[in-house]
């Protein structure tokens, strides 16, 4: 396989009344053809917004200060606008987490599809219109038709986010930036959705990063995953080799909170504290004011990249090579 994206040292910060905040501080990763690669973390640790990055779908107050990301060679950060709008929906497309908020309620699903198809392909309405029905199909929905001509208020959770999936795919991307796309949906239709991307995966060739903080979903999903926390890459590696030796102790506390089939009942396990608001400022490891194994070097010195086998690595200080 070779490299599709590759993100460098990539740092965000935000403009806030209080001064700048460093939300992404030296996040660095890359996505092979055809994989599909996790980012899984807790709410604020910076998931999010590092899908966005990639799109350059950030809000004004957010500021890239350093790192690179470059798809298919090419610096997405250095493009001008036109060039951007080029990549965004035709080379890489992104299923946002909340599609009941995400697709524009004041058109239809064929309007919006149409658009989409039009802008990026050249192609009449007409082609449009047979273009969208034939992506509706694929992703499973039944009598297209009326899907084309229902407004998203119309449609099931399940049907929104598959109609989500369809106008994503309709140019046929290179990369698919997925974030949570089975958070809001009950059990069975997140299976759906799931086995969905995996057969579109196969199907279209598609790249796709998996934005998550649900390590089950990874481990039925992902080839190769990165555990992000504070803003940093804390964790990379095959997802095989991570669920059966995890270096870094939020990835161990993530995987213990995992409900396993017997714990009916039972306290569920959780990692005390919570992710620290400006963790650019934070002195040393970000996850030792949480972390039981803590000792006084994690709060005074960065810890270092340790390469724990081939192709997974952990920043730890106890992290130990294999």
């Amino acid at each position: 396989m070779s490299a599709m994206l590759d993100v460098q040292e990539l740092r965000l910060e935000f403009k806030t009344a209080r001064g700048r905040l460093k939300a992404l501080n030296g996040i660095t990763f890359g996505v092979e053809k055809g994989e599909v690669f996790g980012l899984v973390g807790e709410t604020g640790c910076g998931k999010t917004v590092t899908g966005l990055s990639i799109l350059q779908l950030l809000p004004p107050s957010a500021v890239v200060t350093g790192g690179a990301i470059e798809f298919e060679t090419q610096n997405l950060l250095t493009l001008p606008a036109d060039r951007i709008a080029q990549v965004r929906g035709g080379k890489i497309s992104m299923i946002f987490q909340d599609p009941s908020s995400s697709l524009n309620p004041v058109f239809t699903i064929g309007q919006q599809m149409e658009r989409v198809i039009r802008q990026h392909l050249g192609k009449s309405q007409a082609q449009a219109r047979r273009q969208a029905e034939e992506m509706l199909a694929a992703v499973g929905l039944p009598d297209v038709r009326r899907i084309l001509t229902s407004y998203p208020h119309q449609l099931s959770g399940g049907q929104q986010q598959r109609a989500m999936i369809a106008m994503a795919i309709s140019c046929r991307p290179r990369l698919l930036v997925a974030d949570e796309p089975t958070t809001a949906l009950d059990v069975t239709v997140q299976a759906q959705i799931l086995r969905l991307l995996n057969n579109l995966r196969a199907s279209m060739g598609l790249s796709i990063i998996l934005i998550t903080h649900n390590l089950g979903v990874v481990a039925q999903t992902c080839d190769r995953l990165a555990v992000l926390y504070a803003g940093r890459v804390v964790e990379t590696g095959v997802t095989r080799d991570i669920f059966t030796n995890p270096q870094h102790p939020y990835t161990s506390g993530l995987m213990a909170a995992i409900p396993s089939p017997g714990s009916r009942g039972m306290k569920l396990a959780a990692i005390p504290g919570a992710v620290p608001s400006n963790p650019g400022a934070v002195i040393g490891c970000p996850f030792a004011p949480r972390c039981a194994l803590a000792f006084e070097r994690c709060t005074v010195e960065a810890p270092p990249i340790v390469t724990v086998s081939a192709g997974h690595s952990a920043v730890c200080f106890l992290a130990k090579s294999t």
